[in-house]
């Protein structure tokens, strides 16, 4: 059974930090490229930050570059989000996705062969 279930959201001040974690099973995670995605109140779904399968290739969106950084532990099958001075803005729900495709497409296009739930990240004071 494929899952991909994501952690670490909450509440935070703008300025704070949180680290969001897509722990995934059920295929053969070191073989698709992972992204992290997000839905804020009223708006598209867009792409955050994709990250390749051995990791080397990273994606970032221009709204979160020098803030956020993306990793990958395959040995945990584990994906993670390491979110710094976070802003009102980053506000929304955050999932993490797989695809069998590169980071670039995979991120601006939406793309996912498999989806998680979500969690909630709310910046606010």
């Amino acid at each position: 059974q494929v899952q991909l279930v994501e952690s670490g959201g909450g509440l935070v001040q703008p300025g704070g930090s949180l680290r969001l974690s897509c722990a995934a099973s059920g295929f053969p995670v070191n073989t698709y490229a992972i992204g992290w995605f997000r839905r804020a109140p009223g708006k598209e779904r867009e792409g955050v930050s994709c990250i390749s399968p051995g990791g080397g290739a990273n994606y970032y969106a221009n709204s979160v570059k020098g803030r956020f950084t993306i990793s990958r532990d395959n040995t945990r099958d584990t994906v993670y989000l390491q979110m710094n001075n976070l802003k009102p803005e980053d506000t929304g729900i955050y999932y993490c996705a797989a695809a069998q495709t590169t980071t670039q497409p995979m991120c601006r296009m939406v793309v996912g062969d498999y989806w998680g739930q979500g969690t909630q990240v709310t910046i606010s004071s």
